[in-house]
């Protein structure tokens, strides 16, 4: 049958992050953590519906242990004033919010929205908070980082003399790019984590079909009516709920079996829909010199260093 929400196991004792956690995907994978006995960090861009989203698993998980904090990932001072409110240690980082297909727009600091949000504003929260994370004993279970990337990454391609899309801006070619930058930074810092020896590691999972409002949001700001319906309509025949969707990052987030370096997503027809299994990602995504330019890079725009090596050359590293 498959991994589902039945056999998340016993979270209690775990402190778990979810970022983009009061809508779609993320609101589920937190409902199902905190169920489980999970200490969840809603990181929300709006706190307001933050709280709304929390009621709403209050309602059907009374002992829902939740907090709401603001965490505007446009925003690399809001992601830094986030990361300043956390001292405890963090067993998990759910990398989930995200944008889709906008039009050209920039963040704060100046970033396109589509890089900026899904792989810089993630990018710089995880290097912010990788002392938490680590803040374990060698007998302890690995920490994760889970960064939730899209199907939609096989058609990605990093434009590194135009990563801001001001020379020519596709919204759907930026999408694809910034969710295989999501893979790319995954296995980066799964191979910088196993050379550093720690007591981590780092997966990369896609949701496949999922019907869920980021879906809408880009179609709703160019009033395009007809594609809001033919979406509609393409939703209730072929895609799966939010909570289907958001089966391969709780798989991620808490099975046992699971392995740091891989790549998760549905197991059926088109990998659009099923239980979980681990996936081959796209040729691209493996392209170990493109991802430490990434990384590079990364750093660079965000100002967030990790302090961890680079990889050793290896054959057998993904």
């Amino acid at each position: 049958m498959g991994f589902t929400a039945a056999d998340v196991p016993n979270q209690r004792g775990q402190t778990i992050i979810v970022t983009g956690a009061n809508s779609g995907i993320g609101l589920e994978t937190t409902r199902e953590l905190a169920r489980n006995g999970a200490s969840v960090v809603m990181a929300c861009r709006d706190r307001g519906r933050g709280e709304r989203a929390a009621r709403d698993i209050r309602a059907d998980v009374p002992a829902a242990d939740l907090r709401v904090e603001t965490c505007d990932l446009s925003s690399l001072e809001s992601i830094r004033e986030f990361s300043g409110h956390l001292t405890e240690p963090i067993d998990v980082l759910v990398n989930n919010a995200g944008t889709m297909a906008i039009p050209r727009r920039e963040t704060d600091d100046g970033f396109e929205t589509q890089f900026g949000v899904n792989h810089l504003g993630h990018f710089a929260l995880t290097g912010l908070l990788l002392e938490s994370l680590l803040e374990r004993a060698d007998d302890e279970p690995p920490a994760r980082i889970v960064t939730v990337s899209s199907g939609m990454h096989e058609r990605g391609e990093i434009e590194f003399d135009d990563l801001q899309g001001k020379r020519s801006y596709d919204r759907w070619g930026a999408y694809a790019q910034s969710k295989l930058a999501n893979v790319l930074f995954a296995y980066e810092l799964e191979r910088r984590l196993r050379t550093a020896d720690v007591n981590a590691m780092s997966l990369a999972v896609h949701p496949g079909y999922a019907d869920t409002q980021l879906q809408f949001r880009g179609i709703g700001d160019r009033g395009r009516w007809f594609q809001t319906i033919v979406r509609r309509v393409a939703n209730t025949v072929f895609a799966q709920s939010a909570a289907r969707g958001a089966l391969p990052t709780l798989y991620a987030a808490t099975a046992a079996d699971v392995e740091g370096g891989a790549y998760y997503g549905p197991s059926g027809f088109g990998s659009m829909r099923g239980t979980p299994e681990r996936q081959a990602s796209s040729d691209a995504s493996y392209d170990r010199e493109s991802a430490k330019r990434l990384w590079a890079v990364s750093g660079e725009f965000t100002g967030v260093r990790y302090g961890l090596p680079e990889p050793k050359p290896a054959t057998d590293a993904t």
